[in-house]
Formats: structure tokens, C-alpha cells, sequence
């Protein structure tokens, strides 16, 4: 089953796989969920082809099959299985290879995606009635003044129909710009630049994998099965670690104690805290003796109703309006 590849890193096409992955996060911890090792769909391409004898039954001979089909063909096949699976997300982010309408279409049946757009000859969005190619999308649009990190958005359509919103992100390296497109529209530019940001976990996930859990290069395998045995014990290894790190760093993981902490260290109101911080000032004048009694009530009545008064004036000149936030 090996191939020639293009690795769009060193831009030359090399003897190997290609691993795509689907991952599960929460922007704390990153876990591996499923992935399938493509060889090329192109016959040409390939090196060698199936040399075992199979049983079409066995996930040997379904797992090459599955290797031999376009990488952009498995991806609803991959969120149809997790969802199937019981695993449920917000939002699947994906990187600019994936960016094609008919695949964003066909994800955002099951989860909104967010992902990167590049600027191709053949892809187009609508725009005032106009069909324009991204970087001329970009070119009608009116940008934000001074050193905005976000330059400008917009709500436009694909050929399939489907609307998305497009937000212009400068880049940080170059004087040029970066497209993130998400399917969910009603996402503010800032929420979908800083959902967009956790896809990097996915990075860090296959640098640990290749640098420091020995993924290629702790066996020499000629055997297609065998690699598959080898990346899943690899995954495994680090789903492990990922678990250990979850149980020492994250507080969630201590169940009803974080709860309990956090309901102890609710913000008090500034009444609350005035009454308390009034209350161990009377302790101390009581304690010195100098006053009687009734002064003291004096002195904490008249404190009192000068700040219920300040609030009042204050409420009179500030109408804040209540909002409801949801996530």
C-alpha cells in the first residue's frame, strides 16, 4: 500500500502515508479519536497495491480499501462514527485543505465547522450579487482602522448555497491576511478567532507523538498492518498521558470539592461587604471602650444610610440594562 506523497513541508514527494486524525478537545486536553492511514487514490501513485490474501470480512482488507479512497471523502464518515459513538462537540475545526463548500456543507449537517480558507482559483463567494474568488472578496470589503487584529467580516455564500461568515485576521508574521470561515453565522469575529485558536492542540498532539513517543521510528514495519498496530499503540500512549496530566492539573477532575470551592469563593455584594468590614470596625471601637452603645449604633445607622444613598444616586445616573449570556 505505500505511495509517493507530497510533503507540503520540504515541497517534495516522498515514499509513505498519510495519517489524517480526528481528535476530541476542550481546550485543556486533547484526545485522539480516530484515523485512517491513506495511501493515494491514484493507482499511478501507488508503489505496490494489496499483496496479502484478505477476507473481505476482515478489518485488514476494510482498512485498505478505506486507504485507497480520496482523504477529503472520509471526513463526515469519521464525525458520523464519533457521533455514533456517543462523543458530542460544539464545533469541528479543520485546517485550509478540508475547505471546500461540499465538504462544509456535508460536515455542518452534524457539527457547525470553523476552518481556515485559502484563496483558490475555483472556489467563489457571493457578494452583492457578485461571484468573487476570496482575495477579491477581501478587496470589496471596508477594513477596521489603525492596527486591528481583526480587519473585516462578512456574511457571504458558497456555490452550494450554504451561508458562512468569513472574518480577515492580520497575520502576524507578513503584511498580508488570514481567512477564518465558520458555518454558524451568529458567532461573533472574536469568538470564532478564539474557537479557531484550540485546533492547534491537534499540532502539539503530533509533535508529542514523532518526537517524543516514538511514532515511526521506533519499529521498521513492511507490513500495512502492522503499521496500523503501531500508530494505535503510539495514540494510546498518549491518551494515557493526556489522562494523567487531566487528573493532576485540572481542578474539574476533583467533581463535587471544585464545586463546593467555588461556591465558597462566590464574589460578595458590596453591601455584604461593607456590613462585614463596619462590623469588625464596631468589634474595635466597642473593644477600646471609649463609646457607649448607643453611639456605636449611631455611627453604623448613619454609615449605612449614607451608602444606600450613594448607591441610589449612582443606580439613577448608570442604567445598566440586564444581559443573558450562553455557552
Amino acid at each position: 500500500m505505500l505511495a509517493w506523497i507530497h510533503d507540503h513541508t520540504t515541497h517534495r514527494n516522498l515514499k509513505g502515508f498519510k495519517l489524517l486524525t480526528l481528535g476530541w478537545s476542550d481546550g485543556v486536553n486533547f484526545l485522539p479519536v480516530d484515523f485512517v492511514l491513506c495511501s493515494s487514490a491514484k493507482e499511478t501513485k501507488r508503489v505496490q497495491g494489496i499483496t496479502k490474501v484478505l477476507d473481505k470480512r476482515t478489518c485488514g482488507y476494510k482498512r485498505r480499501q478505506e486507504a485507497m479512497i480520496k482523504s477529503t471523502d472520509h471526513l463526515e464518515n469519521m464525525v458520523k462514527r464519533a457521533l455514533r459513538k456517543g462523543m458530542r462537540a460544539d464545533y469541528i475545526l479543520m485546517d485550509s485543505w478540508f475547505c471546500f463548500p461540499s465538504i462544509l456543507k456535508k460536515l455542518s449537517r452534524h457539527v457547525p465547522v470553523i476552518c481556515m480558507a485559502k484563496d483558490m482559483a475555483k472556489v467563489f463567494y457571493r457578494y452583492n450579487n457578485q461571484w468573487l474568488r476570496l482575495s477579491n472578496l477581501y478587496g470589496k470589503l471596508k477594513k477596521r482602522p489603525g492596527k486591528a487584529k481583526i480587519l473585516t467580516s462578512v456574511i457571504t455564500e458558497t456555490k452550494t448555497g450554504q451561508k458562512v461568515k468569513i472574518v480577515f485576521v492580520r497575520h502576524r508574521h507578513k503584511r498580508s491576511w488570514i481567512a477564518l470561515m465558520s458555518t454558524d453565522i451568529t458567532l461573533a469575529d472574536e469568538e470564532i478567532v478564539r474557537i479557531y485558536g484550540k485546533r492547534w492542540d491537534i499540532e502539539v498532539f503530533f509533535k508529542m507523538l514523532k518526537h517524543y513517543l516514538n511514532l515511526e521510528r521506533e519499529v521498521q514495519l513492511r507490513d500495512y498492518d502492522g503499521l496500523i498496530g503501531h500508530i494505535t499503540i503510539t495514540m494510546c500512549r498518549y491518551i494515557f498521558l493526556a489522562y494523567e496530566q487531566r487528573c493532576h492539573d485540572d481542578p474539574r477532575t476533583l467533581g463535587s470539592l471544585f464545586y463546593a470551592c467555588s461556591d465558597e469563593l462566590q464574589d460578595l455584594s458590596l453591601i455584604e461587604a461593607l456590613n462585614r468590614i463596619l462590623s469588625l470596625a464596631i468589634d474595635k471601637v466597642r473593644a477600646t471602650g471609649i463609646a457607649t452603645e448607643g453611639v456605636v449604633h449611631t455611627i453604623l445607622e448613619t454609615v449605612m444610610a449614607a451608602a444606600l444613598d450613594l448607591l441610589k444616586k449612582s443606580q439613577k445616573i448608570f442604567q445598566f440594562k440586564p444581559v443573558i449570556t450562553t455557552s
